[in-house]
């Protein structure tokens, strides 16, 4: 909880008019009218200690005294960094940045929480309570803050080129009516009475029971979603494996949307425009990608475009934020007890948009290390685009391929 500037302002405004005992039956006053926090949030926008606050609140209740006594002007404790001068430059040095990175620094590897600090300071010749340290962090402008993921690595100098490749690509496949999805993997799942993030509405003091340890079950085993985002329709395909996130099974999964969903919603579709990232079981450095994908537009007859992401920009793929995003939001707080469970739940999310998702389970085996020789690679009706030929390429059938709609 920070500073509440307006009524800082408003304090800033009054109190310099008022004399020292109706300056203290103010804070309290308004203190009281705030309600739960109260306390804390005038001692932050006036500079009064809590102490002085809750002795004006018991003032408040209690007998009226003579309004005409008044203790005479700098009368009370002094505020601890007044009585000791080096008390803020000592705070500072342990908190800042550029010197909590300094291997010297007496706080360089532990927790810096207010009770670590007000016992560092103890022992540097600075005794505070803890209370005394988060009012000074405070009135140095610090927040207790997470690390914010913001640091993406190492940036491709074509990566900006890419992403308007791909948006070219994109919209150049919607206009002629031609399917465009984008794919990937989600987290895997540990099915069965586990944690999962977030929080549910329940009776109060009946949260529901989960186990404490989180070890697979090997009955139960795990959930591996790979989805499809149909950016055209905004409709969402998830299967979800039990085996290993590979390629074949991503594959498959493109296998079963088409079969079931995209061959009806484009009966006259020859080409196929995939968004995937750069990595995982669809990376374009995965030979087992193309062969299955080769095999995928064999039986379909269609030309098969795949346009990945730039390194380190997975985040950015449509199916993280169109998708995944809402699917996390729909099942926080529920463990995911089963299979069932898991696919009743995705199937489950929609959105104000109009987002519909099918969810289906494979129990499939899909091995990994499969090896894909240069031979069988090289059977890959592969032609490379211009720009990138590594993340842009376009897969074509063999013209004896029996097509399967």
């Amino acid at each position: 909880m920070g500073i509440d500037l307006g009524l800082a302002k408003k304090l800033a405004t009054i109190l310099p008019h008022l004399n020292e005992k109706q300056r203290r039956l103010m804070l309290a006053a308004e203190a009281r009218a705030l309600g739960y926090g109260g306390i804390i949030r005038v001692a932050r926008a006036s500079g009064v200690s809590r102490e002085t606050i809750r002795k004006a609140l018991r003032e408040l209740d209690g007998p009226s005294t003579d309004p005409r006594r008044v203790r005479k002007v700098g009368g009370g404790r002094k505020r601890t960094s007044e009585k000791d001068p080096g008390l803020v430059e000592a705070v500072e040095a342990l908190v800042d940045p550029d010197t909590r990175g300094d291997p010297m620094s007496p706080l360089r590897w532990t927790c810096k929480s207010t009770r670590q600090l007000a016992q560092t300071l103890t022992e540097q010749g600075h005794p505070v309570s803890q209370n005394v340290v988060a009012d000074l962090l405070h009135d140095l402008g610090y927040s207790l803050q997470a690390p914010a993921k913001r640091l993406e690595g190492s940036q491709h100098p074509d990566r900006d080129g890419q992403f308007a490749y791909l948006n070219e690509q994109v919209k150049a496949f919607l206009a002629q009516g031609a399917p465009v999805v984008s794919v990937d993997a989600k987290k895997k799942e540990l099915v069965g009475p586990f944690k999962n993030g977030g929080r549910e509405w329940q009776p109060k003091g009946e949260p529901e029971s989960v186990r404490v340890h989180d070890f697979l079950d090997r009955e139960l085993g795990k959930a591996i979603p790979y989805g499809i985002y149909d950016v055209g329709q905004n409709t969402g395909w998830v299967t979800v494996g039990t085996d290993h996130d590979t390629a074949s099974f991503a594959v498959a999964t493109l296998r079963r949307w088409w079969e079931a969903v995209g061959s009806h919603l484009y009966p006259g579709a020859k080409r196929l425009l995939i968004s995937a990232d750069s990595g995982g079981s669809n990376g374009y450095r995965v030979r087992l990608w193309k062969a299955e994908l080769q095999r995928f537009a064999d039986a379909t007859g269609l030309e098969v475009t795949v346009c990945h992401l730039p390194p380190g920009t997975s985040k950015w793929n449509k199916i993280e934020h169109r998708l995944f995003s809402y699917i996390t939001m729909n099942w926080r707080g529920r463990p995911l007890i089963s299979h069932e469970v898991i696919l009743e739940l995705i199937g489950a999310t929609t959105t104000r948009t109009g987002l519909q998702v099918h969810a289906e389970l494979d129990r499939g085996e899909y091995p990994t290390r499969v090896k894909v020789s240069d031979h069988e690679l090289d059977a890959v009706h592969l032609s490379p685009h211009p720009f990138h030929g590594e993340w842009n390429y376009t897969i074509a059938p063999t013209q004896s391929a029996n097509v399967i709609s």
